[in-house]
């Protein structure tokens, strides 16, 4: 039986801001210099915007749409409290709004000021698990999500081998992508040697592991299949969408195993979904907040075994011409960091064939993950209509 949800709604619009380190706009201002640029992009006006899905804790509230867009008859306004994973859930919610007729277009946003405003101690108190985490990882110092993350990195790399030569390919390999983007915060060269001489942040993250602190605003615009159809791009449908939550969801240091993230649910069920596998994937955007979750997620989605993810980065096979070319804006770790809306981006790019020097050739199918929080994971699959 063929899901209902299936192609039924689209990727009809993207737009970004530049992304920098500094910036004098406000979260507000970005997300909605990137809101315009998106709805744009679609072709359609303002007033056609009937739901909203800003990024939380973004500072934007469907009433600043309303008054500063001119949203007219606002049928649907969300949050999703999932970090890292909001975005791509958020094309879940909003595929089930305008397959079912609520909204006709839904508005997902993001502006963040993480290098000029908002930092990380700040943003942690904003965690809805934050009280548990206090309560387990505090009191042995764990605070910041580096720290958090680094534990199921050590446990890989303990259990099946995993090197900081196969995490700093990753790390490489997004940078080179990146150069080639223009858009970026990062746009010099990153040798291994640079990675391996970075600082260390929460052993075995060394600074080039970890995704950025930077500026910017992102937004995409989804609709009904059918009304995207009329609209002025190539036609790009969700294919499959899902979210999922790890065990133990408000504590890693609870969690049975500290490497089944929420990915290990939905994944499957965003596959049965779109009705293809792994190896039809022709591009993938993994949300890289650190190599180690790249590495991960590329086990967890069925591209390789539980254990085989740091060989699997290797020998050129997650770069543009490899086996599967994986983040090919530069990321969180080298483009900038927008809670992965960016990710979502990029590979609609890529399937409407826009994506300049950095082009998969003939991409048809792609995917894109979210991870935030304590693990919570998100997926989208989506495809280039004929």
């Amino acid at each position: 039986m063929v899901h209902p949800l299936r192609d039924k709604a689209a990727v009809s619009g993207i737009g970004e801001t530049a992304y920098t380190r500094g910036t004098s706009k406000s979260g507000l201002a970005l997300q909605l210099e990137a809101s315009l640029r998106a709805l744009d992009d679609a072709g359609i006006d303002p007033r056609d915007v009937d739901g909203v899905i800003p990024y939380f804790p973004g500072g934007a509230i469907a009433e600043d749409f309303i008054a500063n867009l001119g949203l007219k008859d606002l049928t649907l306004s969300a949050f999703i409290p999932m970090g890292g994973a909001t975005c791509v859930a958020g094309i879940q919610m909003a595929a089930m709004a305008v397959t079912t007729g609520v909204c006709k277009h839904v508005l997902i946003s993001v502006g963040r000021t993480g290098y000029s405003g908002q930092r990380v101690s700040t943003r942690l108190q904003q965690f809805p698990v934050f009280a548990q985490a206090a309560e387990f990882e505090a009191p042995i110092g764990m605070f910041a999500p580096a720290q958090l993350y680094a534990q199921g990195a050590r446990r890989h790399m303990e259990l099946y081998g995993t090197t900081a030569r196969q995490m700093a390919e990753v790390a490489v390999v997004t940078r080179q992508h990146a150069i080639l983007n223009g858009n970026v915060v990062m746009n010099k060269p990153l040798t291994v040697e640079d990675h391996h001489a970075s600082r260390m942040i929460a052993d075995p993250f060394r600074l080039f592991d970890c995704s950025l602190e930077s500026d910017g605003g992102a937004a995409v615009v989804i609709s009904a299949t059918e009304r995207a159809k009329d609209l002025k791009k190539p036609l790009v449908t969700i294919a499959g969408t899902a979210e999922g939550h790890p065990d133990s969801p408000a504590s890693i240091a609870q969690r049975p195993d500290l490497l089944e993230f929420g990915l290990v649910k939905s994944a499957p069920r965003a596959f049965a979904m779109a009705g293809v596998g792994p190896k039809d994937i022709d591009v993938a955007e993994i949300y890289d907040c650190f190599t180690f979750t790249v590495i991960r997620q590329l086990e967890i989605l069925g591209f390789c075994k539980t254990g085989e993810g740091g060989p699997f980065v290797m020998d050129g096979r997650i770069a543009l011409g490899g086996e599967l070319p994986i983040n090919t804006h530069g990321g969180l770790l080298s483009q900038g960091h927008v809670v992965g809306l960016n990710h979502v981006i990029e590979l609609t790019r890529q399937l409407r064939r826009e994506a300049g020097k950095a082009q998969v050739k003939d991409a048809e199918l792609g995917l894109v993950t979210g991870y935030g929080d304590m693990g919570d994971g998100s997926i989208a699959i989506l495809r280039r209509a004929a």
